[in-house]
């Protein structure tokens, strides 16, 4: 049976993602790569050209693209409970962690604590390279989409702006249906969905109205505080680090939060495994009275993942019926060649720019790089990389 199509239980989708959600370091760009390894190298549970299709779908839409690319795939494997359990599975430890930090407000400070966030971001530079180098061999195979995706990462990296990867996107679909003329849509089997082109737009429709309510004036303390980290959900490309903008107009425009406070979770943030979007439950628990603490912990995390898993599930229905056709086809080639340039240009900045500053750096990279080639489970990389730095800190600060 094709790997893509093959039913699996809730229960084994929880168990494989909450491992991810404890061991996923390094940001969205960094769980790409661990969602390759983990389901298309490892466990076969779709094909690359699956895993593609999912992943330009999630870097269309507004919303945390990880956890949509999580999301569906928990989706195709075992339905809404898998879908729900690779949710929960990927999402519940870094929240946790990010509560109970708000809980104690104390955040990681002095030379071993930036010991320990420096060797996280290590972690990410060995996964993201890693993660390049496999998707580049897969989506990007001709010299055609090579440029592509060349001249996209040159683009993200001269402009600097988040919108430019959402017109990035678009444009890798327009030159794909121009230019790779040797792509054929897909004639098998395509991903087996237990809803149709209906239940997608009514799920599509929850969204905006979510969204439209989300801008209604009047709301009690505690809906404020959810429609406002609803939106910031639902409007913002990229997902990862692109939401810091949005929360911060959120939460500490309104006086809600002050600037260090919200520096400090994002700083927390960096130093936890999982989505990035997880800041959110740190800052709801530090809301005011009325607002926070550990229901609006919930009720903040809840909100802004709400109108992205809703559009990634609303969305496969249509997305699979235009894989079937060759433009589209050719426009999703264009796409993936653009994903692979923004992944690209993500390794070089902010990855490997805010992690490498000495030659030790590159060196301890490149050994989490050999080690993710000759297939060492990523919590093994995560302790060289961290242990690494430790001893940097040791010699450095401890002698």
């Amino acid at each position: 049976m094709n790997a893509s199509t093959t039913r699996g239980r809730a229960g084994e989708v929880a168990a494989a993602f909450l491992w991810l959600g404890l061991t996923s370091f390094g940001g969205p760009v960094a769980h790409i790569g661990y969602f390759r390894r983990a389901f298309v190298q490892r466990r076969r549970w779709l094909d690359e050209e699956h895993f593609g299709q999912l992943l330009a779908l999630c870097q269309f839409l507004p919303g945390p693209a990880s956890s949509q690319l999580g999301f569906s795939i928990g989706l195709l494997r075992a339905g809404w409970l898998g879908g729900l359990a690779a949710f929960a599975g990927f999402t519940l430890p870094s929240a946790l962690l990010l509560y109970a930090f708000a809980l104690a407000s104390r955040s990681l400070d002095g030379a071993w604590g930036m010991a320990l966030v420096h060797g996280l971001k290590l972690v990410a530079v060995a996964v993201v390279l890693h993660g390049v180098q496999g998707m580049a061999r897969t989506l990007a195979p001709d010299w055609t989409r090579r440029a592509i995706a060349l001249a996209a990462a040159l683009l993200v990296l001269v402009s600097g702006t988040p919108w430019m990867q959402l017109a990035l996107v678009a444009g890798g679909a327009l030159l794909g249906r121009w230019l790779c003329r040797g792509v054929t849509a897909r004639t098998g089997e395509m991903f087996a969905l237990v809803w149709g082109r209906r239940t997608g737009a009514v799920l599509i429709a929850l969204c905006l109205l979510g969204l439209g309510a989300a801008f209604l004036p009047g709301l009690p303390p505690l809906g404020q505080a959810a429609a406002a980290f609803y939106r910031a959900g639902a409007l913002v490309f990229g997902g990862g680090h692109v939401v810091l903008p949005l929360l911060k107009a959120s939460v500490v425009d309104p006086g809600w939060l002050d600037d260090n406070t919200f520096l400090a979770g994002y700083g927390a943030a960096q130093a936890v495994p999982g989505p990035m979007f997880t800041l959110a439950a740190f800052l709801g628990a530090r809301l005011p009275a009325g607002m926070g603490g550990a229901l609006g912990a919930a009720v903040a995390a809840l909100a802004i993942f709400t109108p992205g898993l809703l559009l990634v599930s609303g969305a496969l229905p249509f997305w699979r019926a235009l894989a079937r056709r060759t433009g589209a086809a050719r426009a999703l080639a264009g796409v993936n060649a653009v994903v692979v340039g923004l992944l690209a240009a993500a390794f070089v900045n902010p990855v490997a720019m805010s992690a490498i500053h000495a030659p030790l750096d590159a060196l301890i990279a490149a050994v989490g790089v050999l080690m993710l080639l000759a297939r060492w489970p990523a919590l093994a990389v995560v302790l060289w990389c961290v242990a690494a730095t430790l001893a940097q800190a040791w010699l450095a600060h401890g002698m």
